[in-house]
């Protein structure tokens, strides 16, 4: 037996019937795809999440809540991680400017700086929002802080 000898076994393999080639190819002149509509036509294209008829799960599902369109969401950055990235990325000004071009927000990110943890270094900010804790703690390190629109 060599390479260029072998073949399947007698009956192991068939021909593939060919669709739509008349009525003596036993397919029959629907070509298997039943009568009439979308389904038997060339180009058909079922719509997205339609269920036949069923009703579609979208609707089915209880609808819950709202979303406030008005909701202005920040990126949150509490005392303890400034002074991480203040070390860092050698910080003496925490704006949006160098927070954008260090890669920590987006270019179109609102920043709130929070109170948790505790800061040494003396920094200026100017950012969207900032708590009253955080505010103090800042002016207490020697800071400065500005509120930008």
């Amino acid at each position: 037996m060599k390479l260029h000898n072998l073949q399947p076994a007698e009956g192991a393999t068939h021909r593939e019937k060919r669709l739509g080639r008349g009525e003596a190819s036993g397919k029959g002149g629907t070509s298997t795809k039943g009568n009439k509509g979308g389904q038997s036509r060339a180009g058909y294209k079922s719509k997205r999440a339609h269920e036949g008829g069923q009703m579609p799960i979208q609707r089915r599902v209880p609808k819950r809540g709202f979303t406030n369109i008005n909701r202005v969401e920040y990126k949150v950055f509490n005392l303890g991680q400034i002074e991480q990235l203040a070390e860092k990325y050698n910080l003496t000004e925490f704006n949006l400017e160098t927070l954008y071009i260090n890669g920590l927000i987006a270019h179109t990110d609102y920043v709130k700086v929070l109170g948790t943890g505790e800061l040494k270094a003396k920094l200026s900010f100017k950012v969207n929002a900032a708590s009253e804790k955080a505010k103090a703690a800042i002016e207490a390190a020697g800071g400065t802080i500005e509120i930008v629109k």
